[in-house]
């Protein structure tokens, strides 16, 4: 793998490391802080602007149950200073499952590859 790509995916991974862990710091340190940062979560409207968007991770964080990914098909492209990955998230929530396809994208500057956008959109099962 190139290492802007290596790079991209390590990025990706500590966002799902931030969300398995339910960890407000380090899912803050994925992020850009902008007012146009966009998150959709699975089943939600998109939310835009940071506030809002760690706003929902605060809520999301306070739920109980705690959500292990096992992400599959991952495919990672870099255009310059833009990189996104979109993947199939695996979700299990005890004896639950879903899956969720999605996108995130990313923005390199002086930190590294920092998250500006998370799309979720659950797969429905036939």
């Amino acid at each position: 793998m190139l290492p802007d790509v290596e790079a991209l995916m390590a990025a990706n991974q500590a966002f799902y490391d931030a969300f398995e862990a339910a960890d407000l710091d380090a899912m803050s340190e994925v992020w850009q802080h902008g007012d146009d940062v966009l998150c959709t979560h699975p089943g939600w409207a998109t939310l835009q602007g940071w506030a809002k968007i760690v706003a929902s991770w605060y809520a999301i964080f306070q739920n109980p149950q705690r959500l292990q990914f096992i992400l599959t098909d991952p495919s990672p492209s870099v255009r310059g200073d833009v990189g996104w990955v979109s993947v199939t998230e695996n979700l299990l929530d005890g004896p639950a499952t879903s899956t969720v396809a999605a996108i995130n994208l990313f923005v390199r500057d002086d930190r590294g590859w920092s998250m500006v956008a998370h799309h979720g959109s659950p797969v429905l099962r036939a």
